[in-house]
C-alpha cells in the first residue's frame, strides 16, 4: 500500500518531471522561468531552488544543457543543415554563444564534432558531461550550492532522471534537522540592507549592531537576530543579491542613517532547526528544499523568508550555527 508521504512526494516530484517534459518539448523556443514554475504551479520566487534541489541543476544549466545535446544530435543526423541553423533550431540566441557553450562542453567545435566517427563522438560525449556537470559545478554556487547532476550515456540521452539523482542525494552527507510547521507572527524588524554575495551579509550585520548595540535592542526579552533573503541566487546575479540583516524591535521604533524599518509578514512557516558549520548553509537550505518538502504536503510560498540566529557560534563548543531557517508554506 503507498502511504500518504509517498504520494505527496509523487505529486511533488511529478511537477518537476512536467517541467522537465516541457524543456524536451520545447527547447528550441524561448523560455521564461516564470512560465516554467506556472507549468509545476510552484511559487515563481522559490521555483529555482525546488528545481535545482530535485533534479541537481539550476533551471538556465539544465536547458542549456538539453539544448547542447539535441544540437549534437542534430549536426548528426542533419548533415545538410548548417552549424548556424542548427544553433538557431535548437534554441540559442546567436551562433557565436552556441559555439561557446558547444566547444566548452564538447571539447570541440560544433563543426569538427559533425565529422567525427561515431566512437570519437560517444568518447567525448559522456566525458564532456561529466566534467560540466560534476565538481565544476559544485564550485559555481554560493549558499545555495546543489549537488550536480549525474552524466548519462551519451549527448542524446537525459542523463539526470530525478528518481536516480535522489539515490545519489541520499549517499552525500548532509546536515540533520527537525521541521516543525507553525503559525509565525508578524514582525518588525530594523534593518541594514545588504547587496553581494548571501556569504558577506555579515557585513551589514555590523552597521545595524553599532546602531542597535548602544540602544539595547538585542538585550530586549525575545529579541530576534535574523537575516531575510529577498533575491533568489539562481536568477539574481552574485553582486546584485539583496539581503537585510535584522533585529526584532516594537512596531514605530524610530530608526536613523541607513537603518530602516521593514515589516515581514506572518503566517504559515516551515521552520527548520539545523546545527551547522559555517560553510554549510547552502547545505541546509538544500537538505529543507530538496529532502523535507517532497514528501510534507506542503509547498513555498511568495512571502519572505528568513534564517533566525539562535546562537553566538564563537560560544559553540564546535563553532557551529544553530540556526532557524523560516520557509513560508501553502498547501501542496
Amino acid at each position: 500500500m503507498i502511504t500518504r508521504e509517498e504520494l505527496l512526494r509523487r505529486e511533488y516530484l511529478g511537477r518537476i518531471e512536467r517541467v522537465v517534459d516541457y524543456i524536451y518539448a520545447h527547447y528550441g523556443e524561448e523560455l521564461g522561468i516564470d512560465d516554467l514554475a506556472d507549468v509545476a504551479a510552484f511559487s515563481r520566487f522559490h521555483f529555482h531552488r525546488v528545481f535545482s534541489s530535485v533534479v541537481g541543476e539550476t533551471v538556465s544549466d539544465f536547458l542549456k544543457r538539453i539544448r547542447l545535446q539535441q544540437a549534437a544530435a542534430r549536426l548528426v543526423d542533419h548533415p545538410g543543415e548548417s552549424v548556424t541553423d542548427v544553433a538557431m533550431a535548437v534554441g540559442f540566441s546567436s551562433p557565436s554563444v552556441f559555439a561557446r557553450a558547444f566547444k566548452e562542453r564538447f571539447g570541440v567545435t560544433a563543426s569538427e564534432w559533425r565529422g567525427m566517427d561515431r566512437e570519437r563522438r560517444r568518447s567525448l560525449g559522456p566525458r564532456a558531461q561529466v566534467e560540466s556537470s560534476g565538481d565544476h559545478a559544485l564550485g559555481t554556487r554560493d549558499r545555495s550550492d546543489s549537488m550536480s547532476g549525474k552524466a548519462g550515456d551519451g549527448p542524446d540521452l537525459y542523463p539526470g532522471s530525478i528518481i536516480f539523482e535522489e539515490t545519489w542525494r541520499k549517499s552525500m552527507d548532509k546536515p540533520s534537522f527537525k521541521v516543525e510547521v507553525e503559525e509565525l507572527p508578524e514582525l518588525t524588524v530594523a534593518y541594514a540592507r545588504h547587496v553581494g554575495a548571501f556569504k558577506t551579509v555579515g557585513e551589514a550585520f555590523g552597521r545595524l549592531g553599532m546602531w542597535a548595540g548602544p540602544r539595547g535592542l538585542y538585550a530586549v526579552p525575545g529579541a530576534l537576530s535574523l537575516a531575510v533573503y529577498h533575491d533568489s541566487p539562481e536568477t539574481t546575479e552574485e553582486a546584485k543579491l539583496r539581503s537585510s540583516a535584522c533585529v526584532t524591535v516594537a512596531p514605530g521604533t524610530e530608526v536613523s542613517g541607513d537603518i530602516n524599518l521593514m515589516t515581514i509578514p506572518g503566517g504559515k512557516f516551515a521552520v527548520a532547526r539545523f546545527e551547522i558549520k559555517p560553510d554549510q548553509f547552502g547545505a541546509a537550505w538544500d537538505a529543507l528544499m530538496g529532502d523535507w518538502f517532497p514528501s510534507s504536503g506542503w509547498q513555498p510560498d511568495d512571502r519572505m523568508c528568513y534564517e533566525v540566529y539562535l546562537n553566538e557560534p564563537d560560544r559553540h563548543p564546535e563553532g557551529k550555527f544553530v540556526i532557524d531557517i523560516c520557509e513560508p508554506v501553502r498547501p501542496l
